[in-house]
């Protein structure tokens, strides 16, 4: 009750003043790589209505998430980093962006992977536990081919048919818009897709039909798919007073390890050995990481470094790319501010009010961020690195996040320094030739860590 309360008084504009407000569209993949559109480089992929999206919109160059799944929702939702956030372990005392806007006014809707729950269905760590008024979709991934459903909080069935998704969760997206939306409340709809992660497939009228295989089929399912949502906004005339963000959980799948033989299926589920992934047969599950090192899990800018577009009509520039630093953590700051609440005052929240940035007042965005790969068991991962404006910084001894062994590629596991503008790639290591660039960046982590022991 205390709880319930305190979020309410965190509302700090009447119900009234809603309708005045923007509606919020997050569409949010899995496992996609920087350069899998075409307005990010793609030449086999065909993505017209995002490449759309990004005309109508600001096309971002300089986007980050975390380099795996759980820790990077517990992070959006909560504008915390995993080692507060706590990733897939995320406790029910995480207040999430959801739970401050709900008393506030919006109507909030939760579609797709959550996984942030361990996985599990534990009812305080689940979406209506978590500020979302409706949940449809899975508490977890899909490693294994085959997945639960839950409807808020109650099971909804099964699967093994892994071409379902896209397009099942679009229709429910539609669906609350078309027939479910209160016209007098401005919305927050967390449209989290399952695609393109792990065990990919594509519906029958994509299969067989791109230039980049079976995760090429995909990606353009996932774009005629996003297309038909935006379509909806625009039919239903709520285009202009909805911000969309497209962007995705972290980098591609692409380390050349993932490259194995099928794993069969049984008839009660999947083989549960997590050494082992469902692949259909002659597929290539991951994405492109274009010029950056690494792909998930991995410190380099692959592992979170990634796409993101952002359409507000008359609000967000149409037409512009830009560098200015920020992230999934931003979410939440920027948000409230657009819907007129505070934000937490008892705790640590690690992302700032990005709304001079998207509105194009602001071309820097953040000062800095830190390179986080930290689970939910130990945090072993935790500030491995950090970005200030054109410089990277990498400490030594690197390890790979708890439990988990996607990172292939460590370079020396030594300290690195990168020039980002100049080597996007990460092949130059200038810690050498710059000791002072390392020992400035060292004293901004080594403080940014001091503020989170007090």
């Amino acid at each position: 009750m205390l709880r319930q309360i305190a979020l309410m008084l965190l509302a700090s504009v009447s119900l009234a003043m809603a309708v005045e407000r923007p509606n919020i569209l997050i569409i949010f993949t899995d496992d996609q790589g920087y350069a899998d559109l075409g307005c990010y480089g793609s030449t086999k992929n065909r993505t017209p209505r995002l490449d759309q999206l990004a005309a109508e919109g600001t096309r971002f160059t300089s986007f980050y998430a975390q380099s795996v799944c759980g820790p990077s929702r517990s992070a959006l939702l909560t504008g915390r980093y995993p080692d507060l956030s706590k990733g897939w372990g995320m406790p029910g005392s995480e207040i999430t962006f959801a739970e401050l806007m709900k008393p506030a006014g919006y109507q909030t809707v939760c579609i797709g992977k959550w996984d942030v729950s361990s996985r599990k269905e534990i009812i305080a760590r689940m979406p209506n536990a978590q500020g979302f008024d409706y949940f449809f979709g899975v508490l977890g991934a899909n490693d294994h081919g085959v997945v639960d459903f839950h409807e808020n909080n109650t099971p909804a069935g099964s699967s093994t048919n892994m071409a379902c998704f896209t397009h099942l969760y679009t229709e429910k997206a539609i669906d609350f818009l078309e027939n479910h939306r209160n016209p007098e409340q401005p919305f927050l709809l967390y449209l989290s897709h399952t695609m393109m992660h792990t065990v990919i497939d594509a519906s029958p009228q994509f299969k067989g039909t791109s230039k980049g295989g079976l995760y090429g089929d995909v990606v353009d399912e996932f774009d005629f798919e996003t297309g038909r949502l935006l379509d909806k906004l625009e039919e239903l005339g709520l285009s202009d007073n909805t911000l969309v963000i497209y962007t995705t959980d972290n980098g591609p799948w692409c380390q050349e390890k993932y490259r194995r033989a099928k794993v069969g299926l049984t008839k009660t589920g999947a083989k549960r050995k997590s050494e082992l992934w469902y692949m259909p047969e002659d597929s290539i599950f991951w994405g492109d990481p274009g010029q950056l090192r690494g792909g998930k899990g991995s410190s380099y800018e692959a592992g979170s470094r990634v796409p993101c577009i952002v359409r507000w009509p008359g609000k967000v520039p149409a037409g512009k790319v830009s560098d200015g630093l920020w992230a999934t953590i931003d979410f939440m700051p920027t948000f409230t501010a657009l819907a007129g609440v505070d934000v937490p005052e008892d705790r640590i929240i690690d992302g700032i009010d990005q709304t001079k940035l998207l509105t194009g007042e602001a071309e820097k965005g953040r000062d800095a961020f830190v390179y986080d790969q930290s689970g939910s068991k130990q945090i072993k991962g935790y500030g491995v690195g950090i970005r200030k404006g054109k410089w990277k910084l990498l400490l030594s001894g690197r390890k790979p996040i708890e439990g988990h062994k996607y990172v292939m590629d460590f370079g020396s596991n030594d300290i690195e320094l990168y020039n980002l503008d100049q080597d996007i790639g990460e092949q130059n290591n200038l810690a050498r030739q710059c000791p002072e660039v390392v020992s400035e960046l060292s004293d901004v982590l080594e403080r940014f860590k001091a503020r989170r022991k007090k």
